[in-house]
């Protein structure tokens, strides 16, 4: 099984050997120093023979009227590896960092016809809303 890892702002160097297809584009050097050098942004990777083969990002939610949460942003395994636990893992391992800082609870969107996540989400202990949900999308700067 493959090593799982939380990444910090010093261990971006992880990144530098990724297996194609774990995300959706290249990976920029300034957007993953961006990215954790936020306290607040997680990225969890599962790691084999030194190579990144899935993640899952998180989002440490607060607001000032609600209990601190974590917003499940995106999770992606290599093709080669779907379907072997490593996507479950990552998600176990962005859970359990969750609970360490007080969140209430974990979200995550995702298609009903996206059958492989609706089937991880529910795996690792996902319930899923009675009702409906809408997400708009809104793109700063255009349809103004």
């Amino acid at each position: 099984m493959a090593e799982i890892k939380r990444l910090s702002s010093d261990s971006h160097s992880v990144l530098d050997r990724v297996a194609p297809g774990v995300f959706d584009n290249p990976l920029s050097s300034q957007l993953v120093a961006e990215f954790l050098g936020d306290d607040r942004h997680h990225l969890v990777v599962a790691v084999d023979q030194g190579v990144v083969i899935g993640f899952v990002s998180g989002v440490h939610y607060v607001h000032p009227d609600k209990p601190a949460e974590m917003f499940i942003n995106e999770i992606g395994v290599a093709p080669g590896h779907q379907g072997q636990g490593v996507g479950k893992a990552t998600m176990q391992e962005l859970l359990r960092y969750a609970e360490r800082l007080g969140c209430r609870e974990a979200w995550v969107l995702t298609n009903r016809t996206n059958h492989a996540a609706m089937r991880l989400f529910a795996a690792t202990g996902g319930e899923h809303a009675s009702h409906d949900q809408v997400m708009f999308t809104f793109f700063p700067g255009r349809n103004r």
